[in-house]
This record gives structure tokens, sequence and C-alpha cells, in this order.
């Protein structure tokens, strides 16, 4: 059981260099393989987050020796289980949905090729407990999607790329540097044994400087206000499924999750570090949304859109971070951190199906101009009707799942005497409506500047996989369920909540 971790990593790392080999022999065989393990690794994510049970697994079996580890580890447990979940299960339909998407473009052997890479990152990201095999897997990731934004290799496109490959380099060098200095302070890699050294001796303007290097480094891997500035070229320039991974799952899988299980798992939590996650939450949060509302290019409004969601995620466990290090009510803190994760969850899916929307559009009509578009509603009845549910669902009414993650944020901040992070919660949730609102009248009941007596609705298996996150994101409502939340979200929540257990999980 504990050597299938490796399978996470190591499926998707093979496939990517089997592709560019028999893909120039055989056209489909990228299309096929890719689905065929994306499937396997959804089926193993969903029964290891079912039986919740932490999985360890030592990479050339070494195990610690006398309570210090000497090797590598990979780590399942109730966060890594959801987020292995979330990643394959979004790869999947991005997957399926690409075969006819990249038909334009003559080296779609060579896009899967980097997809598989892109994946075998962000799995290995989750899994490892060691944080230079957690820079190695970052980069892996990183450098993949680099290639995937310029992958058309039309102006627009390699700008964004340049931009983003100057920016995610510089998070990188951030990122390096705090791991440097914690080995220089530690002695060791290794997360867990971080943690208990951490815990047992006293480094305060170190351990400080370091948690400052990572929020700025993962912070922008994460495109959190101020170090957003890359993400809109990038995530509209990219091709529309590429983008749906950027958004859906890269800057929570590089960004966020790594973000959070340091501060959560790894370090001592500070007041001082909770309230910069909590402002930099809410910075993102606003300043997203109102950038959004003046967008005229349907990918570019839905890139600054993610910017705005994320802050929601960042609000949540920033509010349950600043509980807890206040001593504060353990089961508000709870509370706050579950609707943080259950955002996560949902932007993942709506945010997925949102791009695909996006592509679909842009691969019957080849524009993306807002005040360009018009009257789809009739000849794409299916883009419309998912896209109308992605922008409801985002937008947080019921009986859509972004309406109860959002609740369940907004609940907790007022529980917890915070009245103005609740209200600006509420506020950028309307000004969501308003330009969704505008994305769906400008482009599917409005009247064209331009001749559609052409387009027609987009392919089948283009179709499938945004029927699939449109059903989901109603489906998803039923996490507010107890004892469905159980199973699903609340082992996450108890990971971060149970601030030590990391070290322990080792026996160290």
């Amino acid at each position: 059981m504990e050597a299938l971790l490796l399978l996470y990593i190591l499926i998707p790392l093979a496939a990517a260099f089997i592709i560019p080999v028999i893909g120039r022999l055989w056209d489909s065989f990228a299309k096929l393989i890719t689905s065929f393990i994306l499937v396997i690794l959804v089926v193993m994510a969903v029964l290891t987050m079912i039986h919740d049970i932490p999985v360890i697994y030592s990479v050339g079996g070494w195990t610690p020796v006398d309570g210090i580890p000497i090797g590598i580890s990979l780590i399942k447990d109730g966060f890594s289980g959801i987020m292995l979940v979330v990643i394959n299960s979004i790869a999947l339909l991005t997957a399926i949905y690409a075969g006819s998407y990249m038909n334009k473009y003559t080296t779609t052997h060579k896009f899967y090729a980097l997809f598989c890479l892109m994946i075998a990152g962000m799995n290995g990201v989750v899994l490892t407990g060691d944080l230079f095999n957690l820079y190695v897997f970052l980069e892996i990731a990183s450098i993949a999607s680099y290639a995937l934004v310029a992958f058309g290799v039309e102006k627009a496109e390699l700008e964004a790329s340049f931009k983003y490959q100057v920016l995610g380099g510089m998070a990188s060098l951030l990122i390096l540097l705090a791991i440097s200095l914690t080995y220089w302070m530690t002695g060791t890699l290794n997360m867990a044994d971080i943690s208990n050294l951490i815990r047992t001796q006293s480094f305060p303007t170190t351990i400080t400087f370091i948690q400052v290097l990572l929020i700025a480094g993962f912070g922008m891997k994460a495109a959190m206000v101020p170090f957003h500035a890359w993400l809109p070229d990038a995530h509209s320039s990219a091709p529309s499924p590429i983008s749906a991974m950027l958004s859906g799952v890269l800057i929570k899988a590089i960004g966020l999750y790594v973000l959070f299980r340091l501060l959560f798992n790894v370090f001592v939590i500070t007041y001082e570090i909770s309230l910069t996650i909590l402002i930099l939450g809410v910075l993102s949060m606003v300043i997203g949304g109102l950038l959004a509302i003046g967008q005229s290019d349907y990918k570019r409004l839905l890139a600054y859109s993610s910017i705005s969601q994320v802050g929601y995620i960042a609000l949540g466990i920033g509010l349950g971070l600043v509980i807890l290090s206040n001593g504060g009510d353990k089961d508000l803190a709870a509370l706050a951190i579950l609707g943080g994760l259950f955002h996560m969850v949902n932007h993942a899916v709506f945010k997925g199906l949102l791009f695909m929307t996006a592509g679909s559009v842009e691969h019957a009509t080849g524009l993306r101009n807002l005040n360009q578009l018009g009257g789809l509603g009739r000849i794409m009845p299916v883009t419309s009707g998912t896209s109308f549910i992605g922008s409801m669902a985002i937008s947080g009414l019921p009986p859509f799942s972004g309406f109860f993650s959002k609740v369940i944020i907004i609940l907790a901040a007022v529980q917890a005497n915070y009245y103005l992070l609740a209200i600006l919660a509420a506020l950028t949730s309307i000004i969501t409506l308003a330009y969704f609102l505008k994305l769906q009248k400008g482009i599917f009941y409005g009247l064209p500047e331009s001749d559609m007596s052409k387009v027609h609705e987009a392919p089948v298996t283009m179709l499938v996989p945004m029927i699939i996150l449109a059903s989901l994101c109603l489906a998803l409502s039923m996490l507010i369920i107890p004892s469905i939340r159980d199973v699903v979200l609340m082992p996450a929540v108890e990971c971060l909540m149970q601030t030590s257990n990391y070290a322990t999980t080792l026996g160290l």
C-alpha cells in the first residue's frame, strides 16, 4: 500500500518520456495514454482518500534511525489526500477536453508530454515530506507550465510565458533561499524533523525571516496580491486546457497547499505571520474582483477572477490562523479553515469549467472580446448552460457549491467578530456576480458585432468534461452534509488543526 504513493509520480513521469517517442508514430497515442493513466490515478486517489489512514513510504527503504530521518519520505494524509483527488480529477477532464481543442496544433504529443510532466510535479509537491524534493517537484511543474503557456508560439503567448518565467524564477529563488536557511538552521531537510526541532529549540528571528521569504515565494506562485502580475497574461494567453489547469489546480498545488502545509505543520503559528496571510487574502479578494469587472477579454476576466477567489481561500485559512495564534476557540478556527478548504475544492471545479467554456467559445468563433461576441446562447446551448452554472457557482448563489463555502467563511468571520471581513467577503461576492452577469450577457445573450452564421457547438469530447464539471458545481453542495463532509473535508481540516501531528507521523 505504501509503495503505491510512488506511482503518483512515476506513472505520469514515465508517460512524459514515452509519449514523445511513440507519439511521433501514432497520433492518438498521447491522448489515449494520458487519459488512461489519469483514470488510474483518480481511482487510486479516491480510494486512498476514503480510507483516511496516514500512509508513509520511505523511498529506498531508508527508515528513521533513532528517530532521525535519513531518507526521503512520501506522506499521504488528509490534506494531501484531497489535493491528489482534485489535481488528478481536473487533469483527467482537462486531458479529455484537450483531445479536440488541441487539434489545431501540429505537435499535440509534445503538449501531452509536458502535461504529464506537470501532473508528476504537482503530485510530487503534495506528497513529499522533504523540503529539497519539494523544490525539485515544484520546478518540474513550473517549467512544464512555462512551456505550456507558450505552446502556441504566438507573440502574446511568448511574451506572457517570458513574464511568467521571470516572476516564477524570482519566486523559486526566494523559496530556495528559505530552504537553504532552514537547512543551515536545523541541519535537516525533512519537514517532520524540522517541525520537531523548531518546537523544541529557539530560532525566533531566523524563523520569522524564513516564513516571510516563503510567503513571498509561494504567494507569487499562488498569484496573491501584490505578487499577481504574471497571472492575467499567462492564464489568458495559454491554450484553454492549460488555463483550466493553471487556475484550477496549479496555483493551489504549488502555491497555497505548500504555504498552508508549512505554516501549520512545520513552523510554529505566530500572530504576525497569521495576520499577514489574512491581509494578503483580503487584498487579493477585493483587488482581484475590482480588476476583473473592467475587463473585456473573456479569459483575462477569468484570470483576474482567479486572483479574487484565491483571496477567499486565503481569507478562510488566514482567519483560522489568526484565531489559533490568539489562543481562540479551536472549533471556530476549524470552521474558518473548513470554509477555506471547501472553497479551494470548489474553485478548482468551477474555474476549470469556466476556462473550458471560454475555450469552447474561442474554438468556435476565434474571438475572446466580449464586445465582439453575442447571441451564442441559441447557437451553443450546452456551452451557454455550463457557463451559466459555473458563473452562478463562483458568484456564490444557492444551490451551487460556491454559496456554501462562502457562507462558511462569512459565518466564521462574524462569529470571530471580524465584521468588516464578513462585509468585504459579501460585497466582493456581489461584485463577482456583476461581472459574470456582464460576461453571460455579452457572450450568450447580447447582439453580436461579428458574423456568427458559421458558428456551431463544440465537439462532444469538449462538452462532456464541461457537463461533468457543471454537475459537480451542484454535487459538491452535498459537502455541507456532516456525514459527507466528515469523509471528504474534515480529515484535511484536522491535519492542519493538529499542528504538531506532522512530526509525530514519522515517530519523531
